[in-house]
């Protein structure tokens, strides 16, 4: 019988109490991780702690110290940190380019951009001077979008931060490789989390319909435990000589030009 993909390992998954943190947090928890969900929401936060037998610590990720502290707690309790999933986020109704509200695009920003920038920061500072002196390394995986790639998937506000998390990822990892710190993305196409159903004012049933007749692969919905998948494969050892990658799980939405296959009859 293999051994789990993040045996013994130990990871904080930021945004991890619904969606795509709530999948990743259980899937990594199921494959030997100690797992930490840092999250603004508290009461669903300690219900998925509890259910996938996780631990729950409440972090605003656009406190920079809240960041800093849960950072310094975990590896205070847990000797290290191995994983750190960045994937709390935002996607809020800012408006067109032209009607743009300032004070929401900042919001999205702190959130999506600033936030993910602290994670980055002091999981790379634990990672590089682990306290007890072993083995530098460790992977940093940020949820980023596949507005990380082209517009025209969300908001002028969030595909300019998910922009902007990419190239901060190319950064990190440029600078932290002599390390041995991995830093990657995944990038989802659209997926029926509380967030984006929020956002359209529908349920997950009815999104998920939504998006069928645009997916390029067909005979599958995406979902976040798919999403899940993916990051776990960046945070695990199989992923071992892979860093500044951005790993769009999208079905081809972005590889191919809809219209073109239209044309051709494909």
């Amino acid at each position: 019988m293999s051994k789990p993909r993040l045996d013994g390992k130990v990871a904080i998954v930021t945004g991890g109490a619904s969606g795509i943190g709530e999948a990743a947090a259980r899937l990594f928890a199921s494959n030997g991780a100690t797992v930490v969900i840092a999250d603004i929401q508290d009461a669903l936060g300690e219900a998925v702690a509890a259910s996938a037998g996780c631990t729950f610590m409440r972090c605003d990720v656009t406190d920079e110290a809240q960041v800093e502290a849960t950072v310094g707690a975990v590896v205070a309790a847990h000797g290290r940190l191995d994983v750190m999933l960045s994937n709390a986020g935002v996607l809020l109704p800012t408006g067109s380019v032209m009607d743009m509200d300032l004070a929401e695009l900042d919001r999205v920003m702190a959130v999506n951009f600033r936030g993910a920038a602290a994670c980055v920061k002091h999981a790379a500072r634990a990672m590089v001077s682990p306290p007890d002196n072993g083995a530098r390394g460790g992977a940093i995986v940020c949820t980023a979008s596949v507005a990380s790639l082209q517009g025209g998937f969300g908001p002028a506000s969030y595909t300019a931060s998910k922009h902007a998390l990419l190239g901060l990822v190319r950064a990190a990892a440029g600078e932290l490789g002599r390390h041995g710190v991995r830093v990657n993305c995944v990038s989802p196409g659209g997926v029926a989390t509380p967030m984006s159903c929020a956002l359209m004012g529908v349920g997950p049933e009815e999104l998920e319909a939504m998006t069928v007749p645009h997916n390029v692969l067909r005979g599958k919905v995406l979902r976040a435990e798919d999403v899940a998948e993916a990051a776990l494969f960046l945070a695990s050892d199989q992923a071992s000589f892979i860093s500044g990658h951005n790993l769009v799980v999208d079905g081809a939405t972005t590889a191919v030009n809809p219209a073109v296959l239209h044309t051709v009859g494909l």
